[in-house]
């Protein structure tokens, strides 16, 4: 019997690892679930049923100092539970495993699908300490290539892949009671360190959708941020567990949130993402160039977006269009989940497995 430590950061590393993580405790290995607080997180974990511990339940505040002094605490918290617990395998999001990887001699495999060059403070914090870097094969890691595992795939197929998610119909009455076509907008804070300088949708432009899309059908607005009074009535209140499968049933998903994103697109539902990391990060430009499943656009191009909504909303057959591009899809990437399964049952000769057959299919 193994002991696998995972510690979550943020609502998507729950979605991520879940099947991962039931699949070790169904067959009988000890599994530690660590987080911190972050945003529905815990929510999140409190609906599943899976045990966990919280060991940053105080948060932290989004200054340079704050994000250091709650790194510092989760790096004192997480080497306290691994000295009394000593599990064999830390894997994770979090700067702190690699750090308490190193210390104790454990491996660290950090999972991580956000280019370097995004994520620049949290590469430097990381990736120098962790023993492997797991990224899909449009993920650039920079100086860290060399420890770095490649696989055909996103961090959303470990979850939505068909293996793991069938959308039902029955869940989306619960909040949605006719057959009305709608529309799923989304808002992100985009408060992270990575955030600095980067906008997203304003409030004068989420009216201009609104106002447009509400000529087709139904808007539903989820948000991470405050939202406006004047949005109220399209506020969608929702158990977060439900959220794939309103999405998966929606005519169009559009948001400057980078993740969910990325769902509606393995879903096969046209999006538009709307921010400033548009042409930056290397798993959503493939999604949005090579498959075709979404599209791009950065904030200093205001009117290309109403004009994309336009112009999805006025073609024929879109549905159909997009599940053909994501059957294409699907037949060249991976299910994550039980990718990151065999990595972790078979190491350490999964990593030279992996990496050959990485190399081989290059």
């Amino acid at each position: 019997m193994k002991h696998y430590l995972f510690h979550l950061g943020h609502p998507a590393h729950f979605h991520l690892f879940k099947n991962v993580i039931q699949h070790f405790r169904t067959q009988g290995d000890r599994v530690s679930v660590l987080i911190k607080k972050k945003d529905i997180l815990e929510e999140l974990m409190q609906r599943s049923g899976i045990p966990y511990i919280n060991i940053l339940p105080e948060g932290r505040k989004d200054t340079k100092l704050g994000m250091i002094a709650g790194m510092l605490k989760r790096d004192w918290r997480l080497l306290l539970y691994c000295l009394r617990n000593r599990p064999d395998f830390l894997i994770g999001t979090s700067v702190e495993i690699g750090h308490v990887g190193t210390l104790l001699g454990i491996p660290s495999i950090n999972v991580n699908e956000d280019d370097a060059e995004v994520v620049p403070l949290y590469s430097r914090l990381s990736y120098p300490w962790c023993s492997h870097i797991l990224s899909p094969s449009s993920c650039d890691n920079g100086k860290w290539e060399s420890k770095s595992i490649k696989y055909q795939g996103y961090h959303e197929l470990a979850y939505l892949h068909p293996a793991h998610f069938t959308p039902d119909e029955a869940v989306v009455r619960q909040y949605i009671p006719d057959s009305k076509p709608y529309f799923l907008i989304r808002f992100a804070k985009l408060t992270a360190h990575h955030d600095k300088g980067i906008q997203g949708i304003d409030n004068e432009l989420a009216s201009q959708i609104v106002e447009r899309l509400k000529l087709q059908g139904q808007v539903y607005i989820t948000s991470e941020r405050a939202l406006n009074p004047a949005f109220e009535p399209h506020r969608l209140a929702i158990d977060p567990l439900d959220i794939h499968h309103v999405m998966a049933f929606a005519e169009m998903y559009i948001g400057d949130s980078q993740t969910m994103a990325a769902e509606a697109g393995v879903l096969g539902v046209p999006f538009i993402r709307f921010n400033d990391f548009v042409g930056r990060i290397g798993y959503l430009a493939e999604l949005e160039g090579q498959y075709e499943l979404g599209y791009g656009i950065r904030t200093k191009d205001r009117d290309k977006l109403l004009d994309r909504v336009n112009d999805l909303l006025s073609q024929k057959d879109l549905k159909a269009i997009f599940a053909q591009r994501r059957q294409i899809m699907l037949a060249e990437k991976r299910d994550v989940a039980t990718f990151l399964i065999e990595f972790l049952e078979n190491y350490p000769a999964s990593v030279q497995q992996t990496s050959l057959s990485s190399q081989v299919s290059k």
